[in-house]
């Protein structure tokens, strides 16, 4: 070619005004890629010719190539007026005003191309895809097979065709479509990625990704494939391999929105916040109006407690695409969270019609199975829910294409021990190893081999120790990414029972019990549902909690425990909380057990080192249905007003860490942090005697203390209305409540006022460490219960601290929690049937002194009495029934419910 050149400069050089002979130059040029030579000649031949239309027209595709759309325009514009029957010109015109997406003007140049041409192939489909991207479907539908009737061997024809079908709703023929062009070009790149995209819709995951790559081996530089492949991945949970594609869609296309956004999923899921944030916010630039990486960039803010900030996305993200149910159901979950109920009764009523939708379209409801307990959603549509996310779990690991485990029918292997393997993410400081750290250690060796599986790496804390240590074998898979390669580990292990703790929590891998590694597989204690999933077997829960009756609400087989399926390790984490003393102040003749709280190990022994310590006694129920039965009475030490008593009121005054009286450490309760931060964490026992004062929370002295400890998001308009008619026949009477998070606090000001409360009736105090977080709860007289969602560890944790807690169980297990507690506590007169008997229960406790007083007196008894604390026992408890499952499986049995425990007892 560079022969061409130098004959076309040759000719030129006898003659420089042959402008033909300089176009053409230009074109040879332009071929070389030397745009700016080939810009020159054109330039130089409209110089000499200034009505040379070609030579416009020429100069139009050079700029186009250099990305001046503007210039191209009007260089094609020029050309068409020069010579208004120039084809080429109106055809590059058109191509240059739809890329530019104006499309009216487009349709308008290709028209009249077609009115020089009717029977020009390409042109048909070119305006068939300016009449797609304006949303005339049908008309581009036409168009297309216009094109393909003149052309039938059109590929380019037959995918648009199959686009426009897809978009229409005929997946059917737009597959056909797809076919067709792959059979006349079978290294069509877009008909291999775009009939990917269809497989993969139909669940075909392994053909998609044949079909990507297959797209991708044809075209290494396909930006669309990379980051299509990539999104299969990482649904598959390859997500290093997902990741490089997203980097090589974005180093191809540095421009491409969609592939950051979605890298920033990866990276979630890989636990990279950071690198998440920065791609939805790369995306966003990019691309403002991206509503998808709006409400990805929320749900980074909403996982990371900015939820104010989460909020704002969401409605960005609603403003770009209104019809975006993903986006409206976190946003609604997020206003939860903050007690925004602006709208509620809509927006209840729109969240419900949304999930209707999407699992009447067997389509991934918006709604997360851990939130669906929080909306009145039919129970039908709970388990359908969790169920989806079930299948999904199956969707993954379909494509390991594992052979189905051999499971053992005895224990031989075993040396006949049971072997149970607990699976969770929440080894370590979390509330669910707080409540079950003791379970591992205390079973019986003889006859049980505990294996603990960790889902998550060592937090460096106590609670992982303490399991590390007590278990039989603790592994962590953590460190063993792939499901297959852990599901093959448990399995290794023999594992006869692997019990779920963590269901759809952060944290989970569903996949691992979807491989179904063991014979028998249970729900047990950290999630408060359903799985829905048909690879788990059992749930463990109780009669209180799950009544018979309700079973076809779980896809599980209920199996139940004889008291509650509920437990705390509080007796082990808190032993200093089994006993408290009291300073009198301010009594007027009256003992208050919960104004100056004293705790400690060694509070026996200081008390026996005061003058003048009384013995009050507390007279109680001694565990009856109800508080009437006959009473016994709790010896309670009172330090009356004196020297001593004084130092220590001084000390919190003054804002003191610690005092030291009769070579005794009293600390401030405040200060636990700064003394022993294991032991304010809960992972170590306090050394010293630790006082709590309702002044440190600016609780008041003379009244009566209601209180809530759980997060904020469990309380709705109808609890907080229950709430305020409680405080208003009760005068002398606050609400505490927790920030949990903060910023719900105004809200939740602002309407107890808009419900006739002023503003100091409702106090609020900061998140605890867990340690004073429990000792605390000492100080409220009564805990109001949230029926919507129970408190389930803050239901656990009050109850230790000796306060007595009201609950009006309803129909989900989520909400009948507490009543399963208090049941197994004794204390059913604390148990609500109603709304109005919910108030009335909590109303005679703030009215009635003397029966706050026996109640009180009651439940703190009966934590130490009754099986509700006793871990030794319930784990007597969980191995009878898991000996239970396991002689129904050896026997050949399917799983079927066990509702009729047998009870033991610690002696046993």
């Amino acid at each position: 070619m560079e022969g061409a050149v130098q004959a076309y400069v040759s000719a030129l050089q006898y003659n420089p005004d042959l402008y033909c002979v300089r176009s053409d130059l230009g074109n040879l040029l332009k071929a070389l890629g030397r745009l700016e030579e080939a810009k020159a000649c054109y330039l130089k031949a409209i110089e000499t010719q200034p009505n040379f239309a070609v030579a416009w027209s020429n100069l139009g595709c050079v700029f186009n190539a250099q990305g001046e759309i503007w210039l191209a325009i009007h260089h094609f514009e020029k050309a068409v007026t020069l010579d208004p029957n120039f084809l080429d010109a109106y055809i590059n015109l058109g191509n240059v005003l739809k890329e530019a997406r104006i499309f009216d003007r487009a349709v308008a140049a290709y028209l009249r191309a077609l009115s020089l041409s009717p029977n020009h192939a390409v042109v048909h489909g070119n305006l068939a895809c300016v009449y797609y991207e304006q949303g005339l479907i049908d008309l581009a539908i036409d168009t297309y097979r216009r094109a393909i009737e003149l052309q039938p061997h059109f590929p380019d024809a037959y995918c648009n065709l199959a686009n426009a079908l897809k978009e229409k709703g005929s997946v059917a023929e737009a597959e056909d479509c797809y076919n067709t062009a792959l059979r006349l070009c079978p290294t069509h790149a877009d008909s291999l990625n775009n009939l990917a995209n269809i497989k993969r819709e139909q669940g075909n995951i392994e053909e998609a990704v044949r079909l990507y790559r297959k797209a991708l081996e044809v075209f290494p530089e396909f930006a669309a494939a990379h980051s299509n492949l990539a999104s299969v991945l990482q649904q598959q949970g390859k997500l290093q391999e997902a990741l490089m594609h997203y980097k090589e869609a974005i180093r191809i296309s540095p421009t491409f929105a969609d592939a950051y956004s979605n890298m920033g999923n990866t990276l979630k899921e890989m636990q990279d916040v950071q690198g998440a944030l920065q791609c939805y916010t790369r995306a966003i630039q990019i691309n403002p109006a991206f509503a998808d990486a709006h409400s990805n960039l929320a749900s980074i803010h909403k996982d990371s407690g900015n939820i104010p900030e989460a909020i704002a996305s969401y409605r960005t993200a609603l403003k770009l695409k209104p019809d975006f149910p993903d986006a409206y159901c976190n946003l609604a979950h997020c206003l939860q969270i903050v007690c925004d109920w602006t709208d509620y009764d809509e927006r209840m009523k729109k969240l419900v019609s949304i999930v209707a939708d999407q699992l009447e379209k067997n389509r991934l409801p918006s709604v997360h199975p851990h939130h669906s307990m929080l909306y009145p959603l039919s129970h039908g549509f709970r388990k359908a829910i969790a169920e989806r996310h079930g299948n999904l779990c199956l969707d993954k690991i379909n494509v390991l294409h594992k052979p189905l485990y051999e499971h053992p029918k005895d224990l031989k292997l075993s040396d006949g021990r049971l072997r149970v393997g607990y699976v969770s993410s929440d080894f370590g400081n979390h509330p669910t190893s707080h409540l079950m750290q003791s379970i591992p250690g205390m079973h019986n060796p003889d006859k049980f081999e505990v294996f603990c599986y960790a889902l998550s790496p060592d937090d460096g804390t106590n609670f992982r120790v303490k399991v590390m240590a007590e278990a039989n074998h603790f592994i962590d898979l953590s460190q063993i990414p792939c499901n297959g390669k852990a599901a093959d580990r448990i399995h290794q292990d023999g594992i006869h029972i692997l019990i779920n703790m963590n269901g759809y929590t952060k944290g989970a891998r569903n996949e691992l019990f979807a491989l179904r590694p063991a014979p028998i597989q249970a729900m047990w204690l950290g999630y408060p549902g359903t799985s829905g999933a048909l690879f788990m077997d059992y749930i463990i829960t109780d009669q209180e909690t799950s009544p018979a009756e309700v079973a076809e609400q779980y896809s599980e087989k209920l199996a139940y425990m004889p008291h509650t399926f509920f437990i705390g390790d509080h007796a082990n984490m808190f032993p200093h909380l089994k006993k408290k003393a009291v300073i009198d102040f301010k009594s007027n003749g009256h003992i208050y057990d919960n104004r100056i709280v004293l705790n400690g190990i060694d509070l026996k022994a200081f008390l026996d080192s005061l003058p003048d310590v009384k013995i009050v006694k507390m007279k109680c129920p001694d565990g009856g249905d109800n508080a009437d039965s006959s009473n016994t009475a709790l010896n309670m030490p009172v330090i009356p007003m004196n020297t001593i008593a004084e130092a220590v009121i001084e000390m919190i005054n003054r804002g003191q860490i610690q005092i030291t009286i009769n070579g005794f450490s009293i600390s401030n309760g405040l200060a636990t942090t700064q003394i022993n931060n294991k032991a304010a964490t809960g992972e170590e026992v306090p050394r010293t005697i630790i006082v709590t004062t309702r002044s440190q929370y600016g609780l008041p002295e003379d009244a009566i203390v209601y209180c809530n400890f759980n997060q904020l998001y469990k309380i709705d308009p109808s609890t907080l209305q229950m709430w305020a008619n409680i405080l208003k026949r009760v005068p002398n009477s606050v609400l505490w409540l927790l920030r949990f998070p903060a910023v719900g606090e105004p809200n939740i000001q602002q309407y107890a006022q808009n419900m006739g409360l002023p503003q100091n009736r409702i106090i609020f105090s900061p998140v605890a460490p867990k340690e004073e977080h429990v000792r605390r709860g000492q100080l409220a007289d009564v805990c109001l219960d949230t029926p919507l969602c129970n408190g389930h560890t803050t239901g656990m944790d009050v109850l230790w601290a000796g306060t007595p807690m009201v609950t009006m169980p309803g129909e989900t297990l989520a909400s009948r929690v507490a009543a399963s507690q208090l049941t197994c506590l004794g204390c059913l007169e604390l148990i609500a049937k109603s709304r109005q008997e919910y108030e009335d229960i909590a109303v005679k406790l703030g009215t009635d002194l003397e029966y706050l007083k026996k109640i009180r007196g009651k439940v703190w008894k009966q934590r130490i009495s009754s099986p509700l604390f006793n871990t030794k026992q319930y784990t007597m408890e969980l191995e009878r029934l898991y000996l239970q499952m396991w002689e129904h499986y050896a026997a050949g049995n399917k799983p079927d419910h066990m509702i009729k425990p047998v009870e033991v007892t610690e002696s046993a």
